[in-house]
């Protein structure tokens, strides 16, 4: 049966947003693509509504939110605001808000014991060099806690910068975070791609020469990853410890064995479906369908 579909997205042109909105029109689905920076929300206890230029929305079955930081809080009160209403949302919103918070989504996959670089985190610039020595020391990966796509990631080589470095964000009250840098990894990680519970394609990315962030966006290159028992195993534990249906979960391969560094609830499209040769666009709509499916059956 068609679906009346919605995809929180600040625009149809980014790739990602094109290629599911084509992929749910090639399964014979109505998409709406809406900016939620565009919506206006009336919130009443007999019914709540959106509302576009004036215009109330209609009835979604379901939605899926690529919300990046820049429209975090708006896009999670749209996408709450469409849940509440009845519309299936692929990722739920408790679930978005955790995965772009860094410090409360490490502290989940702590508790869920998912393997990951030691992490430290303070308030006060004055606890700058206890929390180098809680990483290990120099060299070390000092995060802002808002970031995505390798912006706001700095790699500090010696305890100078390091200390320099943090106590810069700290005075300009910037949160960030400080992780033990894994130099075994050498530039490269991995990025898995999990749809309803399963690994559907993965990939290694390897940094350009002058950077150790691996982002393709940031001149990166990738290809196909075969994951071992272990990698598989910590990149499924990682997505049911943060409550996703679709993620992105990037892993470093460690001396140690693989260590988790970031669960993404919007994962980019275009690397991957290049890099592997798959049609993961498909696979997300065929899993709205699943989820609406379920849901009118409740």
């Amino acid at each position: 049966m068609p679906l009346n579909l919605a995809i929180l997205s600040r625009s149809v042109e980014v790739h990602s947003t094109e290629r599911l909105r084509d992929a749910a029109h090639a399964r014979g689905h109505h998409v709406d693509v809406l900016n939620p920076l565009s919506l206006t929300l009336e919130i009443d206890a007999r019914q709540s509504r959106l509302y576009l230029g004036g215009a109330e929305l209609p009835h979604y079955d379901a939605v899926i939110p690529r919300i990046g930081t820049s429209i975090n809080f708006y896009g999670l009160a749209v996408l709450r605001q469409l849940q509440s209403a009845g519309s299936v949302s692929l990722n739920d919103a408790a679930a978005v808000a955790l995965a772009q918070d860094k410090l409360a989504s490490m502290q989940r996959l702590a508790a869920a014991g998912v393997p990951m670089p030691a992490t430290a985190f303070a308030h006060s610039p004055r606890e700058t060099d206890h929390l180098l020595r809680l990483v290990g020391g120099a060299p070390a990966i000092i995060k802002l806690v808002e970031g995505t796509q390798g912006v706001g990631v700095v790699l500090g080589e010696t305890e100078k910068s390091a200390r320099s470095v943090v106590e810069a964000f700290r005075k300009a009250r910037i949160d960030l975070m400080i992780q033990h840098y894994v130099g075994e990894a050498q530039g490269r990680d991995l990025r898995v791609f999990i749809v309803g519970g399963e690994i559907v394609a993965a990939m290694e990315r390897q940094g350009a020469d002058d950077d150790f962030r691996s982002n393709l966006h940031r001149g990166g290159t990738a290809v196909p990853a075969v994951l071992s028992e272990a990698e598989a195993r910590e990149a499924l534990r990682a997505v049911a410890a943060i409550g996703l249906e679709l993620a992105g979960v990037d892993i470093l391969r460690s001396d140690r064995g693989p260590l988790v560094i970031e669960v993404n609830a919007s994962p980019g499209l275009e690397g991957i479906e290049a890099t592997t040769g798959m049609d993961l666009a498909s696979r997300i709509i065929v899993k709205c369908e699943q989820l609406a499916a379920a849901a009118g059956g409740r």
